[in-house]
Parts: C-alpha cells; sequence; structure tokens
C-alpha cells in the first residue's frame, strides 16, 4: 500500500514470485470511470472507492480460497479501505506501507510513462494517507529501499512475526 509512485506494483510483484502466486494489480479493478477522472486530474472520492475495493478484495479473496495466498498492490489510503478490503476478501489481510517523502515520489511520477495517474494528484493522495495504527496488521517501509531488500523484509516479517531490518513502525 501506498501513494501513488511509491513502488507497490514493482514490490508485489517481487513478493509474489517469493511467495510463488501472480500478483493482482489494484489499478486493474478501477472502474473505467474512475480511470478517466483520475486521468483528467481529479482526485477520487469515496464514492468512486468503495466499489473498487469492493472488487480488488474479492479478487484477493479468491485467490487465497484457489492459492492459499496473495499479494496485491494497493493504495489502501485509509484505514477504512483497509479495513473494507478486509471484509470483501474474507480472510485476514497484512498491509505493507512503502512510505516516502513526497519530493522522492514526484520525482518518480515525473519519470513514469504510460500510467494514468498524473503526478497533479500526489498531493491529494498524501492528504489521504492515514499511516496504518499499531492496532493494524502493518509493516511500514521505506520506499526508497530496494525491491529485493523490501521483498526480504516482508518473507522475514510474515515468516516470523517480527519487524524486518528497515521497518520505521
Amino acid at each position: 500500500m501506498g501513494v501513488s509512485g511509491s513502488g507497490k506494483s514493482t514490490l508485489a510483484a517481487c513478493l509474489a514470485a517469493k511467495l510463488g502466486c501472480a500478483p493482482i494489480e489494484g489499478d486493474d479493478h478501477h472502474a473505467a470511470a474512475s480511470i478517466a477522472k483520475m486521468r483528467a486530474g481529479h482526485p477520487l472520492d469515496d464514492a468512486d472507492r468503495w466499489p473498487w475495493l469492493d472488487r480488488l478484495g474479492t479478487a484477493i479473496g479468491a485467490a487465497v480460497a484457489r492459492d492459499g495466498i496473495a499479494v496485491a498492490a494497493c493504495s489502501a489510503l485509509k484505514r477504512s479501505y483497509r479495513r473494507r478490503l478486509e471484509i470483501a476478501a474474507g480472510v485476514p489481510l497484512r498491509f505493507v506501507l512503502l512510505d516516502g517523502t513526497r519530493d522522492e515520489i514526484a520525482r518518480r511520477l515525473a519519470a513514469r510513462t504510460a500510467h494514468y495517474m498524473p503526478a497533479t494528484l500526489l498531493d491529494s493522495q498524501f492528504a489521504a494517507l492515514e499511516r496504518p495504527g499499531a492496532d493494524e496488521p502493518a509493516l511500514i517501509l521505506p520506499a526508497a529501499a530496494t525491491a529485493a531488500d523490501l521483498t526480504h523484509d516482508i518473507w522475514l516479517w510474515l515468516s516470523v512475526g517480527r519487524a524486518a531490518p528497515h521497518a520505521a513502525k
């Protein structure tokens, strides 16, 4: 989870490969109208997000039923969004926040091509971000770390239930 450009999709692909499952891309579950809205430079609101979270959560639950595990890349910016995903999935979820500075993420977005999310929406994403609370099953890792290091840290966290070396909780 994290703001656009934090590295969610890259990390999900690496982690899914390590866990032996197919990654689920949250962007693939957006309605066409939501993609058009973002492409036009308008942030999504909760009314746009609820059906998306339900579709994505259902896909996560189906993957867990089929494969025993799932890895998904999704913004999940608010606590209520994370809860909605878990309800839709029907299974307990864990979250990893890729935490980066606005400047760092803006540089990444400026270099990214062929994505509908414009860099002009970054401030709205940071404004909406609710960092996971201590009571949530979440790990916070630096977005600046390599995908390999992040994958290793998550593997440790999932395997032994302890904070990974790069974790900042």
